[in-house]
């Protein structure tokens, strides 16, 4: 990123928290090319060619995912390195706002950003996987024990001060961004994304659907369907999300999952509550894909759980090849 400059971050005296070793097996993780094509007209689209697809394939993973916390205020945006996320997750944050938790697993970007502070509900939604990173700018000091207390690698500015940088053309805290390849990381295979989705052919059924709105009280997320594409294209606050390349942001599934948000024990540094997605549990959801809408029902039993989505026939409802954006929705 252009205008970045290394910024020594003081190391943490939290001194047991240490980076925890995986079980290294051997794997080959195919990743295919999806077929080049421009946009047409009215996609909001840049004409570049489609981002290469995922492979979602069963096979092991070689390490843990790689999950980062990204500011989504208008001032963090545009941001680095989503467009290289299997799993982009929306969640509530104080004041009607929204955060993102990027999950890394076939792919990993050069830098991702701008990196923000960690909630007690990433905490639930993270132990589906097998002890994965987490890189977050910090948390509210009551919370802190709890990241130490749970199974994961906590990863700071203070934990792995060269891993991070901060940007010189944006004010704090929006400029600080993560270098994945200081950690050091590598990407961990597509058996690392123990999220229980499945991926398939469309099924049968839904309701054409060309654009698709979730209001948060003080920011708004829209998906639009490109034919061209196959893609539905972001907007934030309804304008055209891009990458700091200048490429649009366009997964190929989006759910919108309805879940309780009730309140936490933690405040922020304003005294506002920080609202606690409930990831454990059932409810309704809509799964938007190839320009349709699918009713599904969601189910994860245990924290230890990925989440299910059974479509009306009783089945698994499959979602399309590439990338995957959920927004919790409160279901109240």
């Amino acid at each position: 990123m252009t205008g970045m400059r290394r910024e020594t971050c003081g190391r943490d005296t939290r001194a047991r928290r240490r980076a925890r070793g995986a079980v290294l097996v051997t794997m080959a993780a195919a990743v295919a090319l999806a077929a080049g094509c421009t946009s047409g007209p009215g996609t909001g689209d840049n004409g570049r060619a489609p981002e290469p697809e995922r492979s979602h394939t069963t096979a092991p993973a070689t390490g843990p995912v790689l999950a980062v916390k990204v500011d989504n205020a208008p001032e963090a945006r545009p941001q680095t390195g989503l467009e290289d996320a299997d799993v982009v997750y929306a969640e509530p944050v104080e004041g009607g706002l929204s955060r993102l938790m990027a999950l890394y697993a076939t792919e990993l970007p050069e830098e991702v950003g701008p990196v923000r502070s960690a909630r007690e509900s990433d905490l639930e939604l993270l132990r589906q996987f097998d002890r994965p990173t987490l890189a977050f700018s910090g948390a509210q000091r009551k919370l802190l024990p709890l990241v130490d207390e749970a199974p994961l690698r906590a990863v700071t500015p203070g934990d792995a001060p060269d891993a991070y940088v901060r940007a010189g053309d944006r004010q704090a805290p929006h400029n600080l961004y993560l270098r994945p390849a200081e950690l050091p990381a590598e990407p961990a295979g597509a058996g690392a994304l123990t999220t229980g989705f499945t991926f398939g052919e469309a099924p049968g059924g839904g309701r054409a659907e060309s654009s698709r709105t979730v209001d948060y009280p003080a920011t708004s997320f829209t998906f639009t369907w490109s034919g061209s594409r196959d893609r539905w294209l972001v907007s934030l606050d309804g304008s055209p999300a891009r990458s700091a390349d200048g490429g649009r942001l366009a997964p190929a599934t989006v759910v919108v999952q309805h879940v309780t948000v009730r309140e936490s024990a933690f405040r922020d540094f304003r005294g506002s509550n920080s609202p606690y997605v409930e990831s454990v549990g059932s409810g309704r959801a809509e799964v938007l894909r190839d320009g349709r809408t699918y009713e599904a029902t969601w189910r994860r039993g245990t924290a230890e759980d990925g989440t299910t989505f059974t479509g009306a026939d009783g089945g698994a409802l499959d979602f399309a090849e590439g990338q995957v954006w959920v927004v919790f929705a409160d279901a109240s």
